[in-house]
């Protein structure tokens, strides 16, 4: 039997859809390269915001309408979270498979071929079986690998549907991480991305059970086991609560250069009765510091980060606050989200509720700010060399002599994590092969893009 998956949602979503599809293809099941030659279509949907529920949705939708006579399968956080609505609601979906267990895609899949509804959105009876690590297929980018370090997630921001989605946080061991790091680096991966909802929480689920101090992470531990790995490659540190940073992985990322100056933290806002009602301890003085203290240790950090415009009881004034800790910030990366009503969230039932349409202009006017502050911070690695990842060739124009001789390559520098951020366009006289780091020296920027050309 064939399967076809369709990704959505968050790279966190990328790596469970990657060990379905290693339960799916260790049972027999083989993946098709397009929906139309295969017998299940899978769709690994998202269910985090409004548009995205509705995207994952539409997909169903739309490959029934393509494929009616084909078998579909609606898995990941939207159902899970509703299951129950869904089988009824969602007749197109021949199953629904959630996200406690990819190991009973397996028997979610037989069922959807056999025409046998699946009423829950659990993945069998197993709980959190051994994935197949660093064998799994992989989704991203060549030379690149998103690498789960925990689930779930204990923050309860007010506006979160995560913890109802994931549950509460649970932390991979860091034997079994540095285990499948040393896996996927034997197979040629040169930058490895830690993701869990919350990176510098990590292990504190390991330190309750066992007494230990409030605040503790087991962070600093588990890049100290990565570190011990061999080779030339790339570490980068993704999604970190800024309520707790823990400051002590700094003094790791400066011993081992591996581990790159790139920090993905969600500030969200600038106005400390937003960020309470957020359910967040932090303030624009507070995260500033912060931002500060990164940067005079490592004067090349490319800090990321995401704010929410239209959170309930977000006034003129408020937004202001968050314009003002914008410009002040200089943040090299940016996203930014309208609120999204998420019903069993504490924000859910808030007052001052903000007109949709007024959180969708604060975000346009945000992230209109946001491209001068990137295109200047950008400028400053100009003139410069750095290792670059390979990602892909690029097909000239027709007619196009603009680059002579040299071909045109997309990449990214260390100040750039895949798919979020800019490119660097690469040009250069000799192959380059995907996946590979290789040396270049900064010329330009276009855009929010940056220019190179490999060292000679």
């Amino acid at each position: 039997m064939t399967y076809y998956l369709d990704p959505f949602g968050c790279v966190k979503n990328q790596v469970d859809a990657e060990n379905m599809m290693a339960f799916l293809n260790r049972a027999g099941w083989a993946a098709a390269e397009d929906a139309g030659a295969a017998d299940l279509i899978i769709i690994n949907s998202c269910g985090f915001i409004q548009s995205a529920k509705q995207e994952s949705i539409n997909a169903v939708l739309n490959w029934r309408k393509l494929y009616p006579e084909k078998k579909i399968l609606l898995a990941g956080c939207l159902a899970q979270r509703y299951a129950k609505d869904l089988v009824v609601s969602l007749p197109e979906a021949d199953g629904l498979f959630g996200t406690d267990s990819p190991a009973g895609i397996v028997k979610a899949a037989a069922k959807a071929i056999g025409s046998k509804k699946l009423t829950q959105g659990r993945g069998g009876a197993e709980k959190n079986p051994a994935p197949d690590t660093g064998e799994r297929p992989l989704l991203s980018l060549p030379g690149s690998a998103y690498v789960k370090i925990s689930e779930g997630c204990d923050n309860r921001c007010s506006y979160c549907a995560i913890p109802l989605i994931r549950g509460g946080l649970r932390s991979r061991t860091i034997s079994d991480i540095s285990g499948e790091c040393k896996t996927l680096l034997g197979r040629g991966i040169k930058e490895l991305c830690l993701v869990g909802q919350d990176s510098g929480s990590f292990g504190k689920d390991f330190a309750a059970d066992a007494g230990g101090e409030p605040g503790f992470t087991a962070l600093p531990g588990l890049m100290e086991a990565i570190s011990r790995l061999e080779g030339a490659f790339w570490v980068r540190l993704l999604y970190i609560h800024p309520d707790h940073f823990p400051l002590s992985i700094l003094d790791i990322m400066e011993r081992d250069k591996r581990f790159l100056p790139y920090f993905d933290i969600p500030f969200q806002h600038g106005s400390e009765k937003i960020l309470r009602l957020m359910n967040r301890r932090g303030n624009a003085e507070t995260y500033l510091e912060l931002i500060e203290t990164i940067r005079r240790r490592f004067a090349d950090a490319a800090i990321r980060s995401t704010f929410m415009t239209g959170f309930p009881g977000e006034t003129d004034g408020d937004f202001e606050m968050l314009l003002d800790f914008q410009k002040k910030a200089r943040l090299d990366w940016l996203g930014c989200f309208a609120y999204s009503r998420e019903e069993d969230t504490p924000s859910y039932s808030m007052k001052g509720r903000v007109a949709k349409k007024t959180a969708l202009e604060r975000k346009r006017l945000v992230e209109e700010r946001q491209i001068s502050i990137t295109e200047k911070k950008m400028e400053r690695f100009i003139g410069r060399v750095f290792d670059c990842m390979v990602e892909e060739r690029l097909e000239s124009p027709p007619g196009d002599s603009s680059s002579g001789e040299e071909d045109i390559y997309l990449g990214r520098l260390p100040c750039q994590a895949p798919e979020i951020d800019g490119a660097a366009v690469i040009l250069s006289q000799r192959p380059l092969e995907a996946g590979v780091l290789v040396p270049c020296k900064v010329y330009g920027r276009a855009g929010i893009d940056l220019q190179a050309r490999p060292l000679l």
